[in-house]
């Protein structure tokens, strides 16, 4: 019933559907650019290494040249929360773009080596800031029914930016294909322009009356009535989080009078890392996060991206490797898709475990077939050591991982897993970490592929990616359909029981862990 006495009009459900969907837009096209951004150095480095014309690097240049994006994202990460929490999440939507639309400028102009490392370290430090406002953005913005479908499918808008990139490397020579990308982040603040700021970054600087209009806007362009339930509890859990964690900590109801709001500038630092950052509910997931980062970047298939153009041609496959590049591309998209489609049915926890011990065994199949078919002498980053182009059997194993990996959804976890208080820092410490595990993946490729061959490196990869799904068994808890505020409170208690699996539920059980304690939490 309306305050009128009126009855209520249910909402569509496919309205409420589009204007998320419409929310979400910009942050789209935000990820078609990072895409581009993560995979220009795939299309830039077989054109560049050892070239007869123009800009040339050598084989160690070149190692350092795919790597030194992620070696650059940290800085950017660093700096994307202060910038998330300062400025909010719409505005900071906005400002990542700059560095990227530079550094494509750059790019296209490279007249040194120097110039192009600079251009490239520039998209590094643009995809580190991109990263936390991204995630965060559609994480406060979407309902726990369509948080999981929408986060997993923002992978697919990922993966389009890696397809247009290497579809690009095929018609255009590099640096128009740069020229070209400039398009995406100049189109994407325009769009910024066009969407709401979150609820939850409004009320906590004190505009009640926007958040209240931006819900309604995100629940399908409604009126207050409609959404007068959830932004009640939007109230509730800011009236939470707003209070000195230490004040709450001591029973104190009352902010007004908390000496803490008075400390410097230092003493705030100091204060935010002891009590927001170094706390259970924030420490647990990151440490969970990062694991899956770790396992999913080792699974086989990241650390020869940069080089991925080389490294077909290094198995010996049949067909042109820009073409097979290309096709990566589109598959990503695919599976991306699917993944967004698979987690609406199978929860998170099972996608991420399955699509793990799937990775596991494609990389060892690669090692076992570059141990038997691939003579020791070939070196990925050696145009001269490569074998002859027939083979079909390393195509579809690497095709294999391709699909595998990108069924994987670390991104989709860092949107819900950390509470409002350290959200902005917490997501760009991930961010930063999981690049310098970028970095460290794409820079050790090279010293273990020269050392222990294509077979010995891919064994390596497969034997982290067994302990990686074991891992994530025992520690990864569901958190599909569950509300941010559940899922904080999740971390903050001390249940052991958190999904519907009959195998470690019967583990937790012989250790005495009381099941009924933690049923909120079971998949529902």
């Amino acid at each position: 019933m309306t305050e009128n006495g009126d009855e209520m009009k249910p909402l569509s459900r496919s309205r409420v559907v589009l204007s998320q969907v419409f929310a979400c837009l910009a942050l789209d096209f935000l990820l078609v650019g990072l895409g581009m951004s993560i995979s220009f150095v795939t299309v830039v480095l077989p054109e560049v290494m050892d070239a007869k014309e123009g800009l040339s690097i050598n084989k160690e240049q070149a190692s350092w040249f795919a790597s030194m994006a992620f070696l650059c994202q940290p800085i950017g990460s660093i700096f994307s929360g202060p910038l998330l929490d300062y400025f909010g999440r719409r505005k900071a939507l906005f400002l990542v773009n700059i560095p990227h639309v530079i550094a494509w400028l750059l790019m296209y102009y490279a007249w040194n080596v120097q110039s192009l490392f600079i251009g490239n370290a520039l998209l590094g430090i643009g995809i580190g800031i991109m990263e936390s406002p991204s995630v965060t953005y559609i994480g406060e913005v979407t309902d726990p029914s369509l948080r999981g479908f929408l986060t997993t499918l923002t992978n697919g808008f990922t993966s389009a930016g890696m397809f247009v990139v290497y579809l690009l490397g095929t018609v255009l020579p590099w640096r128009q294909a740069a020229l070209v990308s400039l398009s995406v982040p100049l189109a994407t603040m325009a769009l910024v322009l066009l969407v709401p700021e979150t609820p939850i970054w409004l009320l906590s600087k004190g505009l009640q009356e926007e958040a209240l209009r931006s819900l309604c806007r995100l629940r399908g362009w409604t009126k207050p009535e409609h959404v007068k339930e959830e932004f009640e509890q939007l109230l509730q859990y800011h009236d939470v989080i707003k209070q000195c964690v230490i004040c709450a900590k001591e029973g104190r109801s009352e902010t007004d009078h908390c000496k803490h709001s008075n400390y410097n500038i230092i003493k705030r630092i100091i204060f935010k890392i002891k009590h927001i950052l170094l706390v259970k509910e924030t420490l647990r997931p990151f440490a969970l996060v990062m694991a899956y980062f770790f396992f999913h970047t080792f699974s086989g298939l990241h650390p020869v991206r940069p080089n991925m153009v080389n490294f077909c041609k290094a198995l010996g496959m049949k067909y042109d490797s820009k073409t097979i590049v290309v096709v990566v591309g589109a598959v990503f998209i695919v599976m991306n898709i699917t993944a967004a489609i698979i987690v609406k049915m199978t929860g998170k926890r099972k996608l991420v475990i399955g699509s793990l011990l799937a990775t596991a065994f494609c990389s060892l199949g690669i090692s076992v077939y570059a141990s038997s078919k691939i003579p020791a002498s070939v070196f990925s980053y050696e145009a001269d050591t490569f074998p002859e182009a027939k083979e079909t059997l390393p195509i579809i194993l690497f095709m294999a991982l391709v699909c595998f990996t990108s069924l994987g959804i670390p991104w989709a976890l860092v949107t819900e897993v950390f509470p409002f208080r350290s959200r902005g820092t917490a997501t760009g410490l991930a961010a930063a970490l999981n690049y310098f595990i970028f970095f460290l993946a794409t820079k050790t490729n090279y010293n273990l592929e020269a050392t222990i061959h294509i077979s010995g490196t891919f064994a390596i990869y497969s034997a982290l990616t067994f302990i990686g799904t074991v891992y994530m068994y025992f520690f990864l808890p569901e958190t599909e359909k569950k509300t941010l505020a559940q899922i904080e409170d999740y971390y903050k208690g001390n249940r052991k029981i958190f999904a519907d699996d009959f195998l470690i539920n019967a583990f937790r059980k012989e250790k005495g862990v009381n099941l009924e304690a933690n049923k909120p939490m079971l998949v529902s």
